[in-house]
């Protein structure tokens, strides 16, 4: 395993903070195939299979695929951020625990609470989005029986062991990978007319109307929401290394893997869709929520005239929502175990049961992930989106934790004589990868529902229920320094377990003991 495996600093060692982790107990059970399907499973789910169509029918097929791909570049720059940082000290905190030691600990308080609660949420999205489907079967039982039965699922998947849930997902994910593939070469077989496509399927629905581009910039800051909450899970992985074998070779190539797979796969399938339905097709799921329509997976299938594939589609959707819930249960308990262990959460939260899983974070988080159920009382169509709003927001301050935490990490390393060369995984996009990847986030985040604020008397509903997570946010980090007196973490104050570096020199020496305390002998700049 990697030297790195450890690479907790001691409570002595750093006077200012908590300590990281202090019992990581977690069991290292997780292999190189099962780290690539979790976050393959985390981030390919109703963002592809639901809500890709509402990409479409909002910014026409031009403003979809651009916004997709953009955002893929983004999501490649963060993967390696993350994958320096993982490599480096592979823990269930991840980005918090990364955030909380190379950026301020408030801030990873902050970023903490807000991702738990993001993917909490996402279990509920994805369960709703569950009860839709199941009505293309059952449209007389109460969605709120579906809700229950999945939701019970996901649980006992996660309760017993981490190896059993690695193999869960592992095959969950599999058959979204098999159903991507073939719907990738059934729409190209279409567009090229050697399987007869819709009637208005072709590059025609390029040009139709106001497409390519339609809507203008708000319907693309729209989109980057959407494919935003698509892609989220890519950074799974970073959590999953607390539980995986030999994190230093699993995690690199797991990263690599992940980014290709993803972008290919929406990429290929938002262009695919974008052909063969017209923007305009009242079927696509539209932001208008009195109009939800089944996948346009399960659509395009029906054009081939695959008649039994439509419904063999739901069946695929429904299991590609069970399995990205079942990742989000995982992720978002071992963020609060995480939390637990450094002090940021009650210490119940951090108690293992026998076979490693921290199970009163799992019942917590499960409780969240009910949510789903008022969806049933307020109407499935209007929870569900509100639901998908809050959580890709939350999302964003994730990546934007990993973008800054890389940054200051990378730059602390320097400042303190430590060579860049002695990292086991380097980001070969430093510094523009953090740097790009942070700008992104923020102008997303902003942007978002900005044409609102030109009419704030009519529309300050619309404004509270779109920008909520960024007050909240930011009230969870002011709060947490002003009552802990947390600051920026200072450079030379940052945490390296690497050997250390002499004074005058960033080469390491021979022998040097491993988790020195921080800036040790290091002059102050």
């Amino acid at each position: 395993m990697s030297s790195h495996s450890h690479s907790h600093p001691h409570p002595t060692d750093h006077p200012h903070q908590h300590p990281v982790v202090e019992h990581d107990d977690l069991k290292r059970k997780l292999k190189a195939r099962h780290l690539t399907m979790i976050a393959i499973g985390g981030a390919v789910g109703t963002g592809l299979f639901v809500a890709s169509g509402a990409s479409i029918a909002q910014a026409g097929p031009g403003g979809a695929l651009l916004m997709y791909v953009l955002l893929g570049l983004m999501v490649y720059c963060l993967m390696t951020s993350l994958g320096e940082l993982a490599v480096h000290m592979p823990v269930a905190g991840s980005f918090v625990t990364y955030s909380a030691l190379y950026v301020d600990e408030g801030f990873g308080f902050a970023l903490g609470w807000n991702y738990w609660f993001s993917l909490a949420v996402t279990i509920a999205v994805e369960l709703t989005a569950a009860q839709l489907v199941m009505q293309y079967w059952f449209p007389h039982v109460p969605g709120v029986v579906w809700s229950a039965a999945f939701l019970f699922l996901m649980f006992v998947l996660n309760a017993f062991s981490v190896r059993g849930f690695g193999e869960a997902e592992y095959w969950f994910a599999l058959i979204k990978v098999i159903t991507v593939v073939v719907f990738l070469g059934v729409g190209v077989l279409m567009i090229f007319g050697i399987m007869k496509g819709g009637p208005q399927s072709g590059w025609h629905n390029f040009t139709l109307g106001d497409a390519p581009f339609v809507g203008g910039i708000p319907a693309m800051f729209g989109v980057a929401m959407i494919a935003g909450f698509s892609f989220q899970g890519t950074e799974t992985v970073g959590v999953a290394a607390g539980e995986a074998e030999n994190p230093g070779k699993t995690i690199p190539r797991a990263i690599r893997q992940t980014f290709w797979r993803i972008l290919l796969f929406y990429v290929i399938a938002i262009l695919i869709i974008g052909v063969l339905i017209p923007y305009t097709d009242p079927s696509l799921l539209r932001n208008d929520v009195t109009d939800v329509g089944v996948s346009p997976f399960a659509l395009v299938f029906r054009h081939a005239g695959l008649a039994f594939a439509a419904g063999l589609m739901n069946a695929v959707v429904l299991t590609a929502l069970l399995s990205a819930g079942t990742s989000s249960m995982y992720v978002s308990t071992r963020i609060l175990y995480g939390l637990a262990v450094s002090g940021r959460a009650p210490r119940a939260f951090g108690k293992l049961t026998v076979s490693g899983v921290p199970f009163n974070a799992l019942l917590v988080t499960t409780g969240v992930g009910a949510l789903c159920f008022f969806s049933s009382l307020f109407g499935d169509k209007a929870v569900y989106l509100w639901l998908l709003n809050t959580s890709a927001m939350t999302g964003f301050f994730a990546w934007l934790g990993i973008a800054v935490s890389h940054y200051r990490f990378r730059r602390g390393l320097v400042h303190q004589g430590y060579d860049v060369s002695m990292l086991a995984y380097r980001s070969p996009l430093y510094p523009f990868g953090p740097i790009f990847a942070g700008v992104l986030c923020v102008v997303i985040v902003a942007g978002q529902n900005y044409q609102a604020f030109a009419d704030i008397p009519n529309r300050w509903t619309e404004i509270v229920a779109t920008y909520i997570g960024v007050p909240v946010f930011l009230a969870l980090w002011w709060g947490y320094r002003v009552v802990k007196k947390s600051r920026m973490i200072d450079y030379e104050d940052m945490p390296f377990d690497l050997p250390k570096p002499p004074v005058r020199s960033p080469l390491p020496l021979a022998g040097e003991g491993q988790g020195v305390r921080a800036g040790a002998g290091i002059p102050p700049a």
